[in-house]
């Protein structure tokens, strides 16, 4: 499996790394959270811009991203905006939602964008190739705030986000019992041990999946995501404890 960096983070190699979210609605609220964000242990930081006001201002979102990649020194951003139905804050057609991670992409402010896989093969290949045109990575999401799906749909999930080209497939599905757990971390294996050939970022959401935030490196998820000030989905953990965790299993791994 190959290395994929985001900034000068490398994923697939070590420890699964940390993103921590921010989710101001407004740019003092952004740039505050960033102030304590940039603090924390986490290797990359993740703006949630559809939580932003002003996020379809084009030149309101440029002012606002060149100012956090200032507050935030030399940690690698993560633009994503998350649209309603995979559980964001706001919606936007397809042509809108590329048009936007493209700006992103473009503005030299960010390291990586998140695009949502089902938004549609044509204008998710076209916002691929944009960011990498850029030099930017891709991660390729998907998710379901309602449920787990099967084993084999989970699957084609991360292939398909593999085979569209994004550079990280991610899912993240919302358990319903343990064995909606157990779901989600047997495809993650199952997909790390037959079909990656690039990093996966696997979690299974809230309490009860908090599980699978805090075993990756067992199972082959290269990416989770914690706390530094505020979560942006349910289960996600403090980001000093999770980071504690992950090499306590790393280290009784070896």
């Amino acid at each position: 499996m190959k290395t994929v960096f985001i900034g000068s983070v490398p994923l697939g190699a070590g420890l699964p790394k940390i993103a921590a979210p921010i989710v101001g609605r407004t740019a003092e609220e952004i740039l505050r959270s960033a102030r304590v964000v940039a603090a924390a242990p986490c290797d990359i930081v993740e703006w949630r811009a559809d939580y932003y006001d002003d996020v379809l201002d084009r030149a309101a979102l440029l002012r606002t991203l060149a100012a956090l990649r200032d507050a935030l020194g030399k940690k690698p951003l993560l633009f994503t905006f998350r649209t309603m139905k995979e559980g964001g804050e706001r919606e936007a057609s397809p042509t809108a939602y590329i048009a936007l991670t493209a700006a992103a992409a473009e503005s030299g402010c960010v390291d990586a964008v998140d695009l949502e896989i089902h938004t549609g093969d044509a204008p998710v290949r076209a916002g691929i190739e944009a960011a990498h045109r850029a030099g930017v990575t891709v991660i390729g999401s998907c998710h379901d705030f309602h449920r787990t799906p099967p084993k084999d749909t989970l699957i084609a999930w991360l292939r398909k986000a593999q085979d569209m080209g994004a550079d990280v497939a991610k899912i993240a599905v919302m358990p319903k019992s343990p064995a909606d757990v157990l779901t989600l971390l047997q495809a993650t294996e199952e997909m790390t041990r037959r079909y990656a050939d690039r990093p996966i970022a696997t979690m299974s959401m809230s309490p009860l999946g908090a599980i699978s935030r805090l075993c990756g490196e067992v199972f082959g998820s290269a990416l989770t995501f914690g706390t530094a000030d505020q979560r942006s989905a349910p289960g996600q953990l403090p980001v000093t404890e999770l980071r504690a965790t992950l090499e306590l299993l790393h280290d009784t791994a070896e």
